[in-house]
């Protein structure tokens, strides 16, 4: 099988992850862009030269193709853009034209412009540090419908509201695309989500239109490619607090338990009725009212019940807390990972992107055409040294950007053992912040 696959960026959670998933079953060839054409936190993708490599590429069962990054040079960009909607349409119009040429089945999503709750401009305009709070509270009180009063400057608001409609022109054109059939699967993300917003709004009036929008971003293209192999997969959720599987994630506007269930949709996987029923179990470390976050100082109860790995194959979702592992449910897992029956370990990011990502891992594990058990052991080594190891140990105990490879040591001891599997490694920094490292395997 092979898959032209067009990320978001360049960070490894985005590019990395997909190459390391793919890699798990030998026979899928997944075509990728090289990563010098992907942008980052400040420089945009090479757009021109991107369309290039699309347009060139060999023939291909399923290109996935994040359009951000095709159109406005990545994610960060897209809010970040001064382009005008007719200074982008032509540039629309010619990845229509290859897309069509291509003959291949697509699974695209597009980005409905976050609204951040910070005065952080890391990702966004340069007016965000000043105003960043304000704008996210007249774009809530705006769609709850209750008057605004605001001294935010009139052409700060006049230049934030131009962008909306701009990117919001753009998805509608997609829509008109996904009539023409176009594309196999289309999505609309909801990234950084609150109740209210004019990004819900935009959501709501797309969803009129006939478009499918889902919560989360940065795993969309992996669930997309998920979608795009095709195999019957029961899967039955598990929830170690299934009293509070209705409580809300972090950065998210629905359940945890609806979050599972739209993952699954969007990977292309059946719900099982029963554990009976099923081929695999997706047991969710969820959080009890609220969930927490390490870096931020969110505190919520950690695991106390006694984990036992179910009797048949099984993956984690580690979901307690938002940008890291539970600490005390890794270590009852850990000395009970058998890898015959498990399928795969994820607790990055938002609960979507931590759900995503395991289950386009689980997809291409089962009934792999030509299976790679060292790759599945670099996979999860990777995944256990970023999530469990950096996010919610190490990275609390650094100012900034500097040499964990002690710090590392231990963690990288105990998964050498766990996994059988021996190896060693180096930390980058890709983005230059704390918020992401890059786990480099060395054997």
């Amino acid at each position: 099988m092979k898959i032209c696959f067009i990320p978001i960026d360049n960070r490894p959670v985005c590019y990395n992850l997909a190459k390391d998933i793919c890699s798990i079953d030998e026979e899928i060839e997944l075509l990728i862009p090289p990563r010098n054409l992907l942008g980052d936190l400040t420089k945009q993708a090479d757009i021109k030269n991107l369309m290039l490599w699309l347009k060139n590429s060999p023939e291909v069962d399923s290109i996935i193709l994040s359009l951000d990054t095709i159109i406005y040079g990545g994610l960060i960009p897209s809010r970040r853009s001064t382009e005008t909607f007719f200074e982008l349409q032509d540039r629309v119009n010619s990845l229509k034209e290859i897309l069509i040429a291509k003959k291949a089945k697509v699974y695209a999503f597009s980005s409905i412009m976050r609204i951040s709750n910070n005065n952080c401009n890391e990702e966004e305009k340069e007016y965000w540090k000043d105003w960043g709070k304000k704008i996210f509270e007249y774009s809530y009180l705006t769609h709850k419908g209750e008057s605004v009063k605001t001294d935010i400057p009139e052409e700060i608001i006049e230049d934030y509201l131009a962008t909306r409609r701009r990117n919001f022109e753009i998805n509608k054109l997609y829509l008109e695309w996904q009539k023409e059939g176009i594309f196999d699967t289309l999505i609309f993300s909801k990234d950084d989500c609150a109740e209210f917003g004019l990004n819900v709004e935009e959501a709501q009036i797309l969803e009129s239109m006939g478009g499918k929008t889902k919560t989360g971003a940065d795993e969309i293209p992996l669930a997309l490619l998920s979608r795009s192999i095709e195999k019957d997969i029961k899967i039955f959720p598990v929830f170690t607090e299934p009293e509070y599987k209705n409580c809300i994630s972090n950065y998210e506007d629905i359940s945890i338990e609806n979050s599972v269930l739209s993952q699954l949709e969007l990977g292309g996987f059946e719900l099982a009725d029963s554990i009976a029923d099923a081929d695999l179990i997706l047991v969710v470390n969820n959080f009890i009212e609220k969930q927490g976050e390490l870096v931020m100082g969110w505190e919520t109860k950690p695991f106390a019940g006694k984990f036992v790995p179910p009797d048949k194959p099984y993956a984690v979702a580690d979901v307690r807390f938002a940008n890291g592992a539970d600490n005390a449910f890794v270590a009852q897992l850990l000395p009970r990972i058998e890898l015959e029956s498990f399928y795969g370990y994820a607790g990055w990011n938002t609960s979507a992107n931590t759900l995503g990502s395991l289950l386009a891992c689980l997809k291409v594990k089962f009934k792999a055409q030509k299976y790679s058990e060292d790759a599945f052991r670099k996979l999860q080594v990777v995944r256990f040294l970023d999530d469990w190891a950096y996010q919610a140990n190490v990275r609390g105990n650094i100012e900034s950007p500097c040499d964990i490879k002690e710090q590392m040591r231990p963690y990288e001891e105990k998964l050498s053992q766990i996994f059988k599997y021996a190896f060693s490694s180096e930390y980058i920094y890709p983005w230059n912040r704390k918020f992401e490292i890059e786990v480099v395997i060395l054997n």
